[in-house]
């Protein structure tokens, strides 16, 4: 009788070890598991809030920063280049931006916070490829005598004004995207973050 007792101690001894040990194994296979749902550093910092320094950008200068693995053009525009916006207000699509996407201080002729800096995301609305600048206006860049300046977009022809409105009968359907951002001095501003401080 005493050996059944003994041999029933032994087995749920045996039991309580397997389980314990199991159990542990599960554990240790479930950390690794759950930390790799979570987001790496790597991963942060791509749609983390980009500085952007603009102290150097001369009138008609443009500067490229990367946030969340896109482009972002910082363009500051000279006083032809902005009076130019109105000339062309009846040859964009959407010139007044009520379809674009954008930040609501940005609606504005500008599209900017401040008149002379334009902040966009440099992807074309289309298909997703880069325009390039066409700042010169007339026959000289290529663009006709009319040209005022702008961006081009290389694959199927859209063409965007200096604050990137699209002119009409284009591929591309809006303007291009102006990201959150804010200034954080007179010559830094920050991409992808529009909070107000506290």
């Amino acid at each position: 009788m005493s050996d059944d007792k003994n041999t029933d101690n032994g087995r749920r001894t045996l039991v309580i070890a397997t389980a314990a040990v199991g159990g542990g194994a599960v554990a240790g296979a479930a950390v690794p598991f759950l930390a790799s749902l979570s987001p790496s550093e790597r991963a942060k910092a791509a749609g983390a809030p980009v500085e952007a320094d603009i102290s150097k950008l001369q009138p008609g200068e443009m500067m490229t920063v990367e946030w969340r693995g896109k482009p972002v053009w910082i363009l500051r525009r000279t006083k032809e280049q902005l009076a130019s916006l109105a000339a062309v207000k009846g040859e964009v699509a959407d010139p007044d931006s009520a379809r674009s996407e954008q930040p609501e201080y940005c609606k504005n002729t500008y599209r900017s916070i401040k008149d002379e800096y334009l902040v966009t995301i440099g992807i074309c609305t289309h298909l997703g490829c880069s325009p390039s600048s066409k700042f010169q206006p007339g026959a000289e860049s290529g663009m006709g005598a009319d040209w005022k300046g702008g961006f081009l977009c290389p694959c199927h022809g859209s063409t965007f004004d200096l604050a990137g409105r699209v002119f009409k009968n284009k591929p591309a359907p809006d303007n291009l995207p102006i990201p959150p951002h804010k200034y954080l001095a007179d010559t830094k501003l920050l991409i992808g973050d529009d909070s107000k401080g506290a």
